[in-house]
């Protein structure tokens, strides 16, 4: 079951699982309009209510991909800033936690399964030309290494994904090389196939966590002067 499954990323997870022969997808989206050969199923990932419903609908899932997500403009600072911040979390940070809260049981009652969270390289590293995002991806992160650790027990597999920059509506504008959707895709699956609990899908990505084990406060400061002067 993906989640944003109507377009960039979570599209392509839906190419990527048809290729590897899911037998059932469920997409969901807040729009179904563009969802074609998977079971589409409406969903607002802020909405608690609305996902136990569709999780008490759906009781074969063994694969969560939690890739809904909301990025906003500009820093701390500008006039709209906390509204941002909120809009961002309550999609990237709560609609997540809302989302594994609902379907870890079901998980655990089809033998564990796998959850894949849709993080960034900016869950690691501040991004300031688009703050508040990255620091709900940073909780995103947190939030995936706590409920890895509490659902070990019950045999669920939690992966991290930690693309660069993506060639999507979302990123137009990143100064930086941007990778094509599929291939995010595809390296979140062959990780969970894997057993690998972090996937760096593109060469942005593998940069900058070997640049983080080397050297973290140059890589802040590398992302601080992308800020405009």
């Amino acid at each position: 079951m993906s989640t944003g499954a109507n377009r960039g990323i979570g599209k392509a997870f839906v190419e990527a699982l048809h290729q590897a022969g899911a037998k059932r997808i469920y997409a969901t989206a807040r729009n179904l309009e563009s969802l074609q050969d998977v079971i589409a199923i409406a969903l607002d990932v802020t909405n608690p209510d609305q996902i136990i419903q569709v999780a008490q609908q759906i009781q074969d899932v063994n694969l969560l991909i939690n890739n809904a997500g909301v990025l906003g403009s500009g820093g701390f600072f500008a006039p709209n800033s906390i509204e941002t911040a909120q809009w961002e979390m309550s999609t990237n940070y709560f609609g997540t936690l809302y989302m594994i809260r609902a379907f870890a049981p079901i998980l655990k009652q089809n033998g564990g399964g796998a959850i894949i969270n849709l993080l960034t390289i900016a869950s690691v590293v501040n991004v300031p030309v688009f703050a508040s995002y990255s620091a709900s991806k940073a909780a995103l992160y947190s939030l995936t290494q706590g409920v890895r650790a509490e659902l070990a027990q019950q045999g669920t597999l939690v992966v991290g994904v930690f693309p660069g920059p993506v060639d999507t509506a979302m990123s137009e504008g990143v100064p930086l090389d941007k990778f094509p959707p599929i291939q995010i895709a595809q390296a979140a699956l062959q990780g969970v196939e894997q057993g690998n609990e972090d996937v760096y899908p593109d060469s942005v990505s593998k940069q900058v966590f070997a640049g983080i084990q080397q050297d973290p406060k140059a890589v802040e400061k590398q992302f601080a002067g992308m800020l405009p002067q």
